[in-house]
């Protein structure tokens, strides 16, 4: 087991990973979202990684698509330090209803409720200490709004409790949540099980309707990163690699002469002679042809899958270009 760093409680968590990761296409069509790599390590091993490190010791994660995908990089968790079982969703649960079903499965009061699909280093000490102080049901660790015009708000009063949600575009100042929260079962009481329901689209709001102050936020300056776009995951890549060969599975091979620049390599690619990629991201199974230069771009195998809008198919691959290579939030 690794060393903890910090103790906290509750020592048990959910992390959300049920989702179908539309956002992400079309490098989910192959892997659901929390099973990408991520600069040497899939998404969901690094946060479950980062949990255990903070003591959390038992975690549920909830499945829908692509599961195999996720339980082969989970596992039973022993390797990460975590006892790790698994909530199946048939259908998607969604935020309100994949929570109500965790609690439905574990004997725990209260539980860590992790999206799936960030990074972050959030006190969750700290976190902690204000939920008991507060007695809140739900606490939501928020940063400063990085871009209101890309992503929905959180408008929080001075004292901390949450008053609403806003929509992505809209100006007023808010916070926006990084996807870690700590909750009570009687949050969720209301909800039936298995049946979907949201959290902040229709869950929270009631709440803050009949119990003011009952769902608070935890404001924070810690960093994250959302893996939402295939913009957002080749930024997280090149931000978090060490170096060149953290881009690249010990699976992918890169023939003599090729030049493979800010680029990230799945299992099984193989980039032909003399071929280019400069900022791309290559899912598994790729043959990259001899001398193709490419730019800016995800490259999958080809499929019987619809093609995107813009996305072409050429010797074996379809290639979608438009990567800006630039940060977005």
């Amino acid at each position: 087991m690794p060393a903890v760093t910090t103790t906290v409680s509750p020592g048990h968590g959910l992390i959300l990973a049920a989702g179908l990761g539309t956002r992400l296409l079309p490098l989910t069509r192959g892997r659901a979202k929390p099973a990408v790599p991520v600069a040497g390590r899939s998404l969901i091993d690094r946060i479950a990684g980062w949990l255990a490190r903070h003591g959390v010791t038992e975690l549920l994660v909830n499945l829908h698509y692509r599961a195999e995908t996720i339980t082969a990089e989970v596992g039973d968790g022993r390797r990460l330090g975590v006892r790790v079982r698994y909530s199946w969703e048939h259908p998607v649960l969604g935020s309100g209803g994949g929570p109500r079903r965790a609690f439905a499965l574990t004997p725990y009061d209260r539980l860590w409720l992790i999206n799936g699909d960030t990074l972050t280093d959030v006190d969750l000490q700290a976190l902690w200490a204000e939920h008991q102080r507060s007695g809140a049901l739900v606490t939501m660790a928020v940063v400063p709004n990085p871009d209101p015009l890309r992503y929905g708000g959180v408008l929080v009063e001075e004292d901390g409790s949450v008053t609403g949600f806003t929509r992505r575009g809209m100006t007023q100042p808010s916070w926006h949540f990084v996807g870690v929260q700590v909750a009570e079962r009687s949050a969720y009481a209301s909800l039936q099980d298995g049946i979907p329901a949201e959290s902040i689209g229709a869950l929270y709001p009631r709440l803050m309707r009949e119990l003011p102050g009952s769902v608070r936020a935890f404001r924070s300056e810690a960093p994250f990163h959302d893996i939402g776009t295939p913009d957002d995951y080749l930024m997280t890549c090149l931000a978090l690699a060490p170096g060149p060969e953290a881009l690249r599975s010990s699976r992918a091979r890169v023939s003599g002469g090729a030049a493979v620049i800010e680029s990230v390599l799945w299992d099984d690619v193989t980039v032909g002679e003399r071929a280019r990629l400069y900022r791309c991201v290559v899912a598994d199974g790729v043959r990259v042809p001899a001398a193709l230069a490419v730019a800016h771009a995800v490259i999958t195998p080809d499929g019987p899958e619809p093609l995107l809008p813009g996305e072409c198919r050429q010797d074996g691959i379809r290639i979608l270009p438009g990567l800006r290579g630039a940060p977005s939030a």
